[in-house]
């Protein structure tokens, strides 16, 4: 009976996990960009156009969230012009690479080209 016990809140703690994955991007970037005009998959488009490589890609995600510049931006003039510069990340390096990380899971091709 405790074995089943065991065995039964191992699972539920699992599940838990697996389903909480997302929570730091679902949270911080995905409520923010439903009221964009661009949808947030056009974003990484734009950065894997840009940087082609996962590491690279992420690494200006960061740096650009950490401290977002009109330099760094990928967006166009017209649309920096309309909407202004994004403001910092509150995200502790932890949690942003964490929202990074799922961002790329998301929409990544390179795993769902055959």
């Amino acid at each position: 009976m405790v074995k089943i016990f065991l065995i039964l809140i191992f699972c539920l703690s699992f599940l838990k996990a697996e389903k909480n994955d997302n929570v730091i991007y679902d949270l911080n970037c995905v409520g923010c960009h439903k009221k964009m005009p661009v949808t947030i998959d056009k974003y990484f488009y734009r950065y894997l156009l840009k940087y082609s490589s996962e590491t690279r890609v992420k690494a200006s995600m960061f740096d650009y969230l950490k401290n977002p510049t009109k330099e760094k931006t990928i967006m166009a003039e017209s649309f920096i012009t309309r909407f202004g510069i994004k403001k910092k990340s509150k995200l502790s390096d932890d949690k942003l690479k964490e929202a990074i990380d799922s961002y790329w899971e998301k929409y990544k091709i390179f795993d769902k080209l055959k």
